[in-house]
């Protein structure tokens, strides 16, 4: 990479820049019109660009200006307009196209240094801020993975469950598990960690952990209530970078088609059934509760439920529901409960998520996305 490239028409002007920045040790390029001066910018990446206001041809100072802050990377190189405009209409107006700074002709040797190091110090922490934006984003991806590689697959025979895990741009503390107590008993539950980033995550892997290993002492894992509370022991905000979690965990007896379920703060998972009639029902089983870790003494209570034929059972974040449509309205929970009742007879949890995605706004979600559905035929 050079250090300067400077896009100037009039040869002495070119020779007394080139002179003053190699005296301080610059590397410096030089181009005698915006195309040319264009095509090396692309080609050699500059730290600063000297431009002429007025530099003759097809591509004018401007034009350059405008190009550079649209391309993706040199958006970040500092631009100095080379000009002998004076009024504060013209300095304004090459600000507004993309400018980072003006230099005044005559050329005053001590600004030019000064406006040149001013201008690669900006870039170098631009660059910066760039390349640590790179590293959290490759981070953010690996924790993704990592999350992802936790996450039970789909489950077929006697119960089967689909799940899916779409998480945000900035991934957030969704997680979700479902396995056999024994050959009757079958544990579905579904936690979201509050904040976004590497915390909420690291948090929300350590849950899952503790509870598909069962390694909370004391504690029957067929008793939901007994599960959220020990959880609430174990994991006060106060030790968790004040973060808490809502979680809805339920243990289905297949042999008698009995769930029993507690919920902590979290959305209510939803029932959705078909009798003979053909008519869908939904009910929306939730119990009251502090979300996990708020409250050192929180309690916590279970409800029971039948399930009854050709039934579905979903739980799922608030981040399928709380989606800004492109009305500028929010999905809200009772349009997706409607949502459920409608895709009964699919069967499918990516239909569900296509149609949640197809009203966002927009392609990035603000939220994870977590889904999953216990079918009871």
């Amino acid at each position: 990479m050079i250090d300067i490239l400077i896009i100037e028409h009039d040869a002495a002007t070119e020779q007394f820049l080139v002179s003053a920045l190699k005296q301080q040790g610059y590397s410096v390029t030089t181009a005698r019109s915006g195309a040319e001066g264009l095509a090396l910018a692309k080609k050699l990446l500059p730290g600063v660009i000297i431009c002429d206001w007025n530099i003759p041809g097809d591509v004018g100072g401007l034009a350059i200006c405008q190009a550079l802050k649209h391309h993706p990377v040199l958006s970040i190189t500092s631009l100095l307009l080379l000009t002998a405009r004076y009024s504060t209409a013209d300095r304004v107006k090459g600000l507004e196209m993309g400018a980072d700074d003006l230099l005044s002709k005559p050329v005053d040797i001590n600004e030019l240094n000064a406006r040149v190091r001013a201008g690669l110090r900006i870039y170098q922490l631009t660059q910066d801020l760039r390349q640590q934006k790179q590293r959290m984003e490759a981070e953010m991806a690996e924790a993704e993975g990592y999350v992802r590689s936790l996450l039970p697959g789909d489950q077929t025979g006697r119960v089967p469950i689909q799940s899916r895990f779409l998480p945000s741009q900035q991934l957030g503390g969704d997680c979700y598990d479902y396995y056999w107590l024994d050959p009757d008993y079958l544990v579905v539950y579904l936690l979201d960690v509050s904040g976004h980033g590497l915390g909420s995550a690291l948090l929300s892997t350590s849950v899952l952990n503790v509870l598909r290993s069962q390694s909370l002492p004391d504690v029957s894992f067929y008793r939901p209530e007994k599960v959220l509370r020990a959880l609430n022991e174990t994991f006060q905000m106060s030790d968790q970078n004040q973060k808490y979690f809502t979680i809805w965990y339920g243990v289905l007896n297949c042999a008698n088609r009995q769930l029993l379920y507690a919920s902590a703060g979290h959305p209510p998972a939803v029932l959705v059934s078909i009798d003979g009639n053909q008519q869908v029902t939904t009910t929306r089983l939730r119990t009251p509760g502090m979300p996990v870790g708020m409250l050192p003494d929180a309690k916590y209570k279970w409800q029971r439920c039948h399930l009854p034929p050709n039934s579905s059972l979903y739980l799922f974040s608030d981040g399928l529901y709380e989606v800004l449509q492109s009305n500028q309205q929010y999905l809200g929970l009772d349009a997706f409960v409607d949502l459920l009742a409608l895709a009964k007879r699919e069967k499918s949890v990516d239909h569900i998520l296509n149609a949640v995605i197809k009203r966002q706004a927009g392609e990035i979600a603000s939220d994870d996305m977590s889904l999953m559905m216990v079918s009871l035929d």
